[in-house]
């Protein structure tokens, strides 16, 4: 469910109590081993912990006007989410944090970066406060390049478009 919250304190008013309850300890887990490059604000109806314009005036390529996401967290239809953008694209720190949610005992629901959860005692808050201290922003911030770099997506939308297709051979 995208919320059309502009901060983070109309994002918590608007939640349900437990939700909020839940929401609020995960975000208090977060603030704590966050970097201090990092800013919270509100992207994509979600908290979003991210990279600054005034850290990385590129932004996100995707949408430049945009700051780098690093992090959001979310209260969706059926669950609530921490979407850990540094786990997405990194097979070293994806099997890292698996290893260690695995040593917690808890049942670990993931996606590519999404993390679900029901309720706050289905999470081990200390292996996300880690993965997020594992990562300060400047070297999120060449993870990131070195990726878009490889994938040959360097830049926005506008510049990816600006590339000639091949065409399709015909029979």
């Amino acid at each position: 469910m995208m919320s059309k919250a502009r901060t983070v304190k109309e994002y918590f008013a608007s939640l349900p109590a437990d939700r909020r309850e839940a929401l609020a300890a995960v975000r208090k887990v977060i603030l704590d081993n966050l970097d201090k490059d990092y800013e919270e604000g509100m992207a994509y109806g979600m908290i979003s912990y991210h990279v600054p314009h005034r850290v990385y005036p590129p932004g996100y390529h995707c949408d430049p006007k945009q700051p780098l996401p690093f992090a959001c967290l979310a209260s969706q239809k059926n669950h609530m989410a921490i979407y850990l953008m540094c786990i997405y694209g990194s097979r070293e720190h994806e099997a890292w944090f698996r290893k260690a949610w695995a040593k917690s005992g808890k049942k670990l629901d993931m996606g590519k970066s999404c993390i679900r959860f029901k309720k706050l005692d289905d999470l081990a808050l200390d292996v996300l406060g880690e993965a997020i201290a594992r990562v300060p922003a400047r070297q999120y911030i060449r993870f990131y390049e070195a990726v878009i770099k490889s994938s040959g997506r360097a830049g926005s939308k506008a510049t990816s478009a600006a590339k000639p297709r091949k065409k399709a051979a015909k029979k």
